[in-house]
């Protein structure tokens, strides 16, 4: 279990990563949002394939979370699980059902903001997720 004192943003991000991706979240982005605003040092943003999926991804960040030593100060949207967003202070997760995250376009609101670098074999699990869902399409 890590100490809340002892992590840092950048490996919050990558845990909270870990984890969407251990629920096979896709379309994963870490944006660098710290000299954009003040609200957060990095914004998670990923897609599920149903409402389920969206419910399920948010609830293994909050209990992986939770036994790494933080937790989200709120959360927003997990019934409808349509959209549900994960504030961890000094990093924020938006998890979408992906007709959402389309009609929102955080992505693209955000478009100016650096993306974060992930270490290789984070971006290898980004990529494949990708690649499954356009081979699904």
């Amino acid at each position: 279990m890590t100490t809340l004192a002892a992590i840092t943003a950048w490996e919050k991000t990558l845990l909270l990563t870990r984890f969407a991706l251990e629920k096979k979240a896709y379309d994963l982005v870490v944006l660098e949002v710290r000299e954009l605003t003040s609200i957060a040092d990095y914004f998670i943003l990923c897609s599920g394939r149903s409402d389920r999926q969206v419910q399920s991804i948010a609830q293994g960040l909050d209990e992986n979370g939770r036994e790494e030593g933080f937790k989200p100060f709120a959360v927003e949207g997990m019934q409808r699980g349509h959209w549900v967003l994960m504030d961890f202070s000094d990093v924020i997760v938006h998890v979408f059902y992906e007709p959402v995250r389309e009609f929102y376009d955080l992505d693209g609101l955000w478009g100016h903001a650096p993306r974060a670098k992930l270490p290789e074999a984070y971006a290898k699990l980004v990529d494949e997720f990708q690649l499954a869902d356009e081979q699904l399409s």
